[in-house]
């Protein structure tokens, strides 16, 4: 079994990259996606660490991209990447600073609305690359304002908002990257681009366009992805011909929902179509 999608405490995971990896190798994950938000930091000692204990690690990376053409989020997952490399430092450091000032500002705006927390309480959690919203939410919870780190009080506070819903009213709104530049940074960063759970982000119009830019993978096999999400997936592969991934997109305690590593759907052969593509 395999998982291309997994997440540590260098960016939004609650567990570290070796309590990542060793979970994996207890159940027996060979070889397994460290695809952390906007960043490469830590992946080569990720490398050294699957090395000596048996599971093998694909260097990649999840960027936060927005699709500007259709007004859409999109998450562009890198496989087989350079860690540090410059195109990807540069693209993703402005996106990490942006992010850290956003939640500061968040935390300002909760402590606002009465919430007895502080910047230095959130801090405690935070992971290698700063603060996220689960962060934000964990001190909330140890203060007794939720049971959960995600419900009711994460939607009153964060939600996106739209057309049927409220915004947050501490929901600040990031600006992200192009999700073309992202496809074109991974390409230039040696890595195989790949779009993640189209079917939650609703990216599938998206697909015909950035094959022309390279993208030349899709996540089919995502938990938030339904039935009719996976076919859809599997036929855009079929039609571009691009390479069929999956993921738990595990986060430990941070995640929306309990998950467990591994996607059952794949094994190695996905692993030696990534690398074929990745040496021609």
């Amino acid at each position: 079994m395999i998982d291309l999608h997994v997440h540590t405490k260098i960016s939004d995971n609650s567990l570290s990259t070796d309590e990542v990896i060793r979970l994996a190798k207890k159940k027996g994950i060979t070889h397994l996606a460290i695809t952390d938000h906007d960043t490469t930091k830590g992946l080569q000692e990720a490398v050294s660490l699957g090395q000596e204990i048996g599971v093998g690690i694909v260097p990649g990376i999840e960027i936060s991209a927005y699709d500007y053409q259709r007004n859409k989020r999109a998450h562009i997952l890198g496989m087989y990447i350079e860690p540090g490399h410059p195109a990807l430092d540069l693209l993703c450091t402005s996106l990490i600073q942006s992010r850290n000032q956003a939640s500061h500002d968040m935390v300002r705006k909760v402590m606002a609305a009465g919430y007895d927390i502080s910047w230095e309480a959130v801090q405690k959690y935070e992971g290698e690359t700063g603060v996220y919203k689960q962060h934000i939410m964990h001190a909330l919870l140890e203060k007794g304002y939720s049971e959960s780190i995600y419900g009711d009080l994460y939607k009153k506070l964060f939600q996106r908002g739209g057309t049927s819903e409220p915004q947050g009213i501490a929901y600040i709104k990031l600006e992200y990257v192009d999700a073309q530049t992202a496809i074109r940074t991974v390409r230039e960063a040696g890595g195989i681009a790949v779009l993640a759970h189209p079917g939650q982000l609703r990216n599938f119009d998206a697909i015909d366009d950035w094959v022309e830019l390279g993208l030349e993978g899709i996540e089919a096999y995502h938990p938030s992805h339904s039935e009719e999400d996976r076919q859809v997936s599997l036929r855009y592969a079929q039609k571009h011909n691009l390479i069929i991934t999956g993921g738990s997109d595990f986060h430990g305690f941070y995640g929306e929902k309990p998950v467990e590593l591994g996607c059952p759907e794949l094994d190695e052969r996905c692993i030696n179509e990534l690398l074929s593509r990745k040496n021609k």
